[in-house]
């Protein structure tokens, strides 16, 4: 019998999370069921569950599947990153790694993806295990992006008396606010994100002084009477 191989098994793998992550979009987790997920691939029960023995497993691989895709994102960010300003490559990869796993799955729009993201939080109140999956993945996003900003307090880009996860616990606050607006509201872009963080990290420009008031006859009277 021929050996299947490691990339064969990957992409199978693969196609039941996005078919999954595509169900669960539509209808949300708990309405969604196993069968719904042998439709949506094609697949049969038995191939499924070669890979995964229930939902709540599917679930928290497809939550992982998402952090390790914004987490690499911004791992390959860090080359040669303080050449662009951090604004740029924070909201690219945030917009860049929503758009691709959404594209990746078969989800109409990143928009659709961030409600998805939204419902995996949500478990997380109730399924203990998918919480400690995404706890660490958080502790190591965290490491992701702790290299990052050191990359631009090295080149003098950022502040140093700032401590450095102070910084990341901020940044990924604030990413973490964007896929919430995304997923409820709309109507944000990563150029929302990107001109926002600009306006917040740039000083204004100072106001230009008063043009000098000419002597005139005042022989420097500073009433400007006459002398």
């Amino acid at each position: 019998m021929a050996r299947v191989s490691q990339a064969h098994l990957d992409a199978r793998r693969q196609q039941i999370l996005d078919g999954a992550s595509r169900c669960f979009t539509r209808n949300g987790f708990h309405a969604t069921s196993m069968q719904d997920v042998f439709q949506e691939t094609g697949l049969s029960s038995g191939a499924v569950y070669r890979y995964f023995r229930s939902k709540d497993e599917l679930i928290k691989a497809v939550a992982i599947d998402a952090f390790g895709s914004v987490r690499e994102s911004f791992a390959r960010a860090t080359q040669g990153s303080p050449d662009r300003p951090l604004e740029d490559v924070i909201s690219g990869v945030l917009g860049n790694a929503l758009a691709e796993q959404a594209r990746q799955a078969g989800i109409d729009d990143s928009s659709a993806y961030a409600k998805l993201i939204l419902q995996v939080w949500g478990e997380t109140l109730r399924d203990k295990p998918l919480a400690a999956a995404l706890t660490e993945g958080y502790e190591e996003m965290r490491l992701v992006w702790a290299d990052l900003i050191r990359t631009y307090q090295e080149a003098g880009r950022l502040r140093t008396d700032v401590p450095v996860d102070d910084i990341v616990r901020t940044l990924m606050a604030v990413a973490q606010g964007f896929i919430v607006q995304q997923a409820m509201f709309g109507g944000v872009t990563s150029d929302t994100l990107r001109n926002g963080l600009l306006a917040l990290s740039t000083a204004p420009a100072p106001t230009p002084a008063p043009a000098p008031v000419p002597d005139g006859d005042t022989d420097g009277d500073p009433e400007g009477r006459p002398a």
